[in-house]
């Protein structure tokens, strides 16, 4: 695998919205900066929901966008989703929480499924994305970075699989707050999730 594309954003405001957003991302040539937060110099407005140690990195595989290139009829340039990464020749559907991306210094490592939002159906210039995103189980990838580094397009990645029980992105946007049987959330909770999805299974299971 490699590096297909790096790309950050500036704040911009969205059509008919009052508030501004950094989804709008773009691809960047050169190297930039990885630190515990993301991407050095990349917008991130609504720190509530987005941003974060536990979702510092957000990758898009290649082959998945190609099937929503086919889907969508239209292409889907790198940075349309508002990620900050396309690894080239992966599908998000094999991909687990705990899993690693190594590129160069960098290690990323899975923590959790994008979940669509209302801001990333304004986007996709549909208000009907958000049900059509989670429908697809193709969602993109949150990762924490384990350690900083340089990254640019054409860098080869290193992929290792989670060694544990596996908690795929599919299945991760299918349960999406939802109540899990007692031994799935054992099982989610045995695996390096993001840490707002552990403290609610925590709740869950009144610990």
């Amino acid at each position: 695998m490699k590096i297909l594309a790096v790309c950050i954003g500036s704040a911009e405001r969205l059509p008919g919205k009052s508030y501004k957003t950094g989804i709008y991302k773009h691809p960047v040539g050169g190297n930039v900066l990885v630190d515990a937060e993301g991407l050095v110099g990349d917008a991130i407005c609504n720190r509530k929901h987005h941003g974060g140690a536990d979702q510092a990195v957000y990758l898009e595989g290649s082959l998945t966008l190609d099937w929503w290139s086919k889907e969508l009829g239209r292409p889907i340039e790198p940075g349309t989703f508002g990620e900050n990464m396309v690894i080239d020749d992966l599908d998000n559907r094999m991909v687990s929480v705990g899993d690693r991306f190594i590129a160069g210094d960098l290690v990323l490592e899975v923590t959790s499924a994008r979940i669509p939002c209302a801001t990333f159906a304004a986007r996709m210039g549909d208000p009907l994305f958000i049900k059509r995103y989670t429908q697809a189980a193709r969602p993109g990838i949150y990762c924490r970075v384990l350690h900083g580094g340089a990254i640019a397009a054409g860098i080869t990645v290193d992929y290792r699989p989670y060694d544990g029980e596996k908690v795929t992105m599919p299945e991760m946007i299918a349960t999406f707050g939802k109540t899990l049987a007692a031994q799935d959330r054992s099982r989610y909770l045995a695996a390096p999730i993001h840490y707002k999805l552990r403290n609610i299974l925590a709740v869950q299971a009144g610990t």
